[in-house]
């Protein structure tokens, strides 16, 4: 849905746009979806700009999901602004702003009732519209609100075949959740599960290895939950769409994220982790909390043995697989026992890595409407104690691989010369010095040692 209106400091002239800046904000979804807007751009003249001062169009693709993400993106508006107006002053030029993502689909024109710097509003279901929308915003002198969900058209709409090459990328398969956990926002900032067609994966996927691609990483807001259609007609599962991915020749890692324990009890999954080389041994899963109370107020649906039975199986199959997972404390109502129910599920797991964050209300959501409100002080408190021993688990399992050998894809260049950075099976990060080999190899590196955020090794050998 199209809307407009006159706005009293101008309105883009008829300009050739030549740069374009994007910032994103939060989860490799947006990742995904920034890269999609720019191959989509590119046809219609838009080169990369490394920043925003001399951009003709910026671009925020923002989050909904932390704390005060709407406070954020509206400060970062605010140095746009200067920016705009230096710009037209300067060069008599107008900068085209827009805001993105899920901040775009929550609070639609109230972005610009606030900050009238912005110019299009788009929600993460419609950006493959961005061309039109800026078309019309410079030839009817107006703003523009786009947040119906196109699932299909936006994916039909993008042009895969643009995609420059990349070593390691994400490729969406799913999108939405229906779900409804009572703390999140995505439910109503992405809309209803959708999963895209095998037939569209496929080929998008054989795009990327013929560019260069050796890992993939299939990206869904709940992507453990993948029910798209074969060929045939038939639903498929996760677990069936990695078997037949692994079959491509040039294809060496896959990856998936994010898991909700509910969709995981998938029988091919389980024997793909059994039998699939190419599939990582990693497993980003998360639970929230270790209290079946919270995990009910949550809205969950499963409960922390259903958790742990489900960590046993997949163990079961794979020993040497690992998992993260994400975790709230302080959510409403969660009093001392339910914090030490987590720390127990914690000590229990033992993660290679997690995330964890405080509660903070995201309007709209259930959660926000509740009254038993944890203080700021036990939320400080007991997000202390919990990293703690989060990070303590995840330097542990750092060290656990020394002496042994990984197999690491080589990423980047490191932070002195003859250095290379490169990604484990794990995730992690590990730093090799051999300026024989090159980003995009793979190789086998012994670990010498390691710290909580990294390890550092010898090559080996190469391996492609």
């Amino acid at each position: 849905m199209l809307n407009k209106l006159d706005k009293d400091e101008g309105v883009p002239k008829d300009i050739n746009i030549k740069s374009v800046y994007i910032k994103t904000y939060g989860c490799q979804m947006n990742v995904y979806d920034s890269e999609r807007m720019i191959e989509l751009l590119k046809p219609h003249g838009f080169n990369c700009a490394a920043s925003p001062e001399n951009a003709d169009l910026v671009i925020l693709n923002t989050c909904h999901i932390r704390e005060k993400a709407s406070e954020k993106v509206h400060s970062e508006l605010g140095r746009i602004a200067l920016l705009k107006k230096d710009k037209r002053q300067k060069y008599d030029s107008e900068m085209i702003v827009v805001v993105g993502g899920c901040v775009g689909q929550a609070e639609g024109e109230n972005i610009i009732a606030r900050s009238p710097c912005v110019d299009i509003v788009v929600g993460p279901q419609s950006y493959h519209n961005l061309p039109e929308l800026i078309e019309r915003v410079k030839r009817e002198k107006s703003w523009a609100v786009d947040l119906d969900f196109y699932e299909n058209d936006k994916f039909d709409n993008l042009d895969f075949e643009t995609i420059q090459n990349k070593h390691s990328a994400f490729l969406s398969i799913q999108e939405g959740c229906d779900k409804f956990c009572h703390f999140c926002v995505v439910p109503y900032t992405r809309g209803a599960e959708f999963s895209r067609a095998f037939s569209a994966i496929y080929r998008e996927a054989i795009g990327l290895i013929s560019r260069g691609c050796k890992e993939i990483t299939l990206l869904g807001q709940n992507v453990s939950a993948y029910h798209g259609l074969d060929d045939q007609g038939n639903e498929m599962t996760i677990g069936k769409l990695i078997k037949l991915l692994a079959k491509i020749d040039g294809l060496q890692r896959i990856r998936y994220t994010t898991s909700h324990p509910n969709d995981m009890l998938d029988s091919d999954l389980l024997d793909a982790h059994a039998n699939i080389d190419k599939l990582m041994p990693y497993i980003h899963l998360p639970v929230q909390s270790g209290s079946d109370r919270i995990l009910q107020s949550m809205n969950r649906k499963h409960k922390r043995d259903f958790y742990f039975d489900l960590i046993e199986k997949f163990r079961a199959v794979r020993p040497d697989i690992a998992f993260s997972s994400d975790f709230i404390v302080g959510y409403p109502g969660e009093a001392e026992e339910d914090f030490d129910h987590t720390m127990d599920l914690v000590q229990q797991v033992n993660y290679a890595q997690a995330y964890s964050f405080k509660y903070s209300p995201r309007p709209g959501t259930p959660a926000s409407a509740l009254k038993n409100q944890v203080t700021d002080k036990d939320k400080d408190d007991r997000l202390q104690k919990l990293q703690k021993v989060l990070y303590q688990q995840q330097k542990t399992f750092n060290q656990s691989k020394i002496g042994t050998t990984l197999s690491v894809l080589l990423e980047k260049q490191g932070k002195y010369d003859g250095q290379l950075v490169g990604k484990s099976e794990y995730m992690q990060s590990v730093i090799v010095e051999n300026p024989q080999f090159k980003i995009g190899d793979i190789v086998n590196v012994m670990i010498k040692s390691a710290t909580q955020n990294s390890l550092h090794g010898e090559i080996i050998n190469n391996i492609t």
